[in-house]
């Protein structure tokens, strides 16, 4: 008895292959053009690299589901750009702001002190620098902040709450050294001052202590000629520095902790 063969079975369901390119690729061209749309182009541009590197490596849907955010909507542009780059964000992580404003707000709530002299402001690439000079603060070669200093200390560390920014001290002396029975160079006196500018604004003021770094430059960083009396008093400082997202992009960054 002759046997018929038995028709193959034709897969209707091939198309699904061509549709899946087809919504990948819309996927991909709706993520470039809602980051094109972002203010910040460096992190758009890094949107697209990463979809293009997904595209050419087979990662899109695991890429795609960081840019859209598994379906949560509370985060913001720059968290899904950073996600698409492949950057690591904490959950309280929080973009540098701009100085500008702060300046201006202590400019006006300090114009006495920087009159006077014992305040100078600037702003850097690096940030907002507030130049607090010993004249005001601290006594000669000492590290002792002066209590007639905290109304202006308690301006500056509200300026700091109001805003995510990391913050540096930096600890400065003149030329001349300082060898005494507290201070062995202008190093230790520059460091000492620069940890007893954290210590109250962490007391007093409850500035997180996780956002503040502290240096010391002792003579290495003049502010003004060290060869006249005036010059070394404005170089006899303690810099606070609100730091720019350039300027946070130099101080190294501590692996996430482990949660208990």
């Amino acid at each position: 008895m002759t046997r018929h063969k038995q028709a193959a079975h034709e897969n209707h369901e091939r198309w699904l292959v061509s549709y899946a390119d087809f919504i990948t690729l819309l996927f991909a061209f709706f993520v470039v053009m809602f980051a094109t749309n972002q203010n910040d182009r460096h992190r758009a541009k890094m949107v697209s690299d990463s979809v293009r590197d997904a595209l050419e490596h087979g990662q899109v849907s695991s890429r795609l589901s960081n840019v859209l955010g598994r379906g949560k909507r509370d985060g913001t542009a720059a968290d899904h750009a950073a996600a698409a780059a492949g950057i690591q964000m904490g959950e309280n992580a929080k973009r540098p702001a701009d100085l500008t404003k702060s300046l201006e707000i202590l400019q006006k709530e300090l114009s006495t002190e920087t009159q006077s002299g014992k305040v100078q402001m600037q702003l850097e690439a690096r940030g907002l620098v507030i130049n607090l000079r010993e004249a005001g603060f601290f006594g000669s070669g000492d590290d002792g902040v002066a209590p007639a200093s905290y109304p202006v200390l308690a301006k500056i560390a509200a300026v700091i709450q109001d805003l995510p920014n990391q913050v540096r001290l930096e600890g400065h002396t003149d030329a001349i050294p300082i060898h005494n029975s507290r201070f062995r160079s202008n190093w230790e006196l520059s460091s000492a001052r620069a940890i007893a500018m954290l210590e109250v604004l962490a007391t007093r003021y409850n500035v997180d202590r996780a956002r503040i770094a502290v240096a010391g430059y002792a003579e290495n960083a003049p502010a003004d000629d060290d060869d006249t009396e005036e010059g070394r008093s404005h170089n006899r400082r303690v810099a606070v520095v609100l730091l720019t997202q350039e300027g946070q992009n130099a101080e190294p960054s501590a692996a996430p902790r482990k949660k208990p």
